[in-house]
C-alpha cells in the first residue's frame, strides 16, 4: 500500500482550454506507477473555469463543496453542488464554471489509457 497526505500533493495551474483561476493536484497518476486510474482533485475559485475540451476517456466527477456548472458543446448545462456526482462519456466536450461565492472542489477520476 502506498499514502499520500493531501497537503504534500503540489497544486498546479492549469491553464489549457482557456481555464482561468483553478489548480489540479495529482493524488494518484501516471506518475505513482498506479496500472488503471488516476484520481485529480480540482480547485476552481468563484468566477473560473475550466473550458471546453474533450478526452478520449471517461470521467467519474464527486463535487466535495462549492457549486458550479457544467457544460458541454450541445447546449446542455447542468448545475452542481456538494454531494453530487456526475459522469462524462468519453469523447463528450464539456467544461466546468464556478458558479458560487466559495472554491468549487472536486474528485475525478480517469482511466489511464495505453499509449
Amino acid at each position: 500500500m502506498k499514502l499520500k497526505k493531501l497537503h504534500d500533493i503540489p497544486a498546479e495551474d492549469v491553464a489549457m482550454y482557456g481555464s482561468t483561476k483553478t489548480k489540479i493536484e495529482w493524488i494518484w497518476g501516471k506518475a505513482d506507477n498506479v496500472p488503471h486510474f488516476a484520481l485529480r482533485r480540482f480547485i476552481i475559485k468563484p468566477g473560473g473555469e475550466i473550458g471546453l475540451h474533450a478526452h478520449p476517456e471517461e470521467h467519474e466527477i464527486f463535487i466535495l463543496s462549492g457549486m458550479g456548472l457544467v457544460f458541454n458543446d450541445k447546449g446542455q448545462e447542468i448545475d452542481v453542488a456538494t454531494e453530487d456526482s456526475l459522469y462524462v462519456p468519453p469523447g463528450e466536450a464539456h467544461g466546468y464554471k464556478n458558479s458560487g461565492d466559495c472554491d468549487l472542489i472536486f474528485l475525478c477520476i480517469i482511466p489511464l489509457l495505453a499509449k
